[in-house]
């Protein structure tokens, strides 16, 4: 009785790669346990190097003042109620008192920000005159707030 070695153990009706009397048929199948293991000594040595290649120059710093953040961003809130009513940081003015009272936050800091909140029913025609009444007074940058619909339930 001939007995062949395969991968799978003794060479027999079920699953042997024996060939007639005994000879042997090379395997043809590619062997991954090396190349698994080589990768993942290639992950182990990545995994130690990297924080090692990251690291940074220890510097001292020299110290001005001209580099100071300057805080958080200014911002002036504007609304308009349904009833076209002006509302500067939640207290009522009229559109000639909003065009003061912009010019003055925009000698303070050019960088103010207007926040635009517009009811839905407003018409759109009244929102632009509020913004032609912002960018007029100096200031450019105009953000519209806005409420995220409620999430739907499945």
């Amino acid at each position: 009785m001939a007995f062949g070695r395969t991968s799978l153990g003794s060479s027999s009706a079920t699953g042997g790669r024996a060939i007639g009397a005994g000879g042997q048929r090379p395997l043809s199948d590619i062997n991954v346990t090396p190349l698994v293991d080589v990768m993942l000594v290639l992950l182990v040595i990545f995994i130690i190097t990297a924080p090692l290649m990251a690291s940074s120059i220890k510097l001292d710093l020299p110290r001005t003042d001209a580099a100071q953040p300057s805080g958080t961003p200014k911002f002036v809130s504007l609304s308009v109620d349904t009833a076209g009513r002006i509302f500067l940081n939640d207290q009522p003015v009229t559109a000639e008192e909003l065009a003061g009272r912009l010019q003055k936050a925009a000698a303070d800091n050019r960088d103010t920000e207007v926040q635009l909140r517009a009811d839905q029913a407003v018409p759109y025609g009244r929102v632009v005159e509020l913004m032609g009444i912002a960018n007029k007074a100096g200031l450019s940058r105009i953000g519209f707030v806005t409420e995220a619909p409620p999430a739907r339930k499945p």
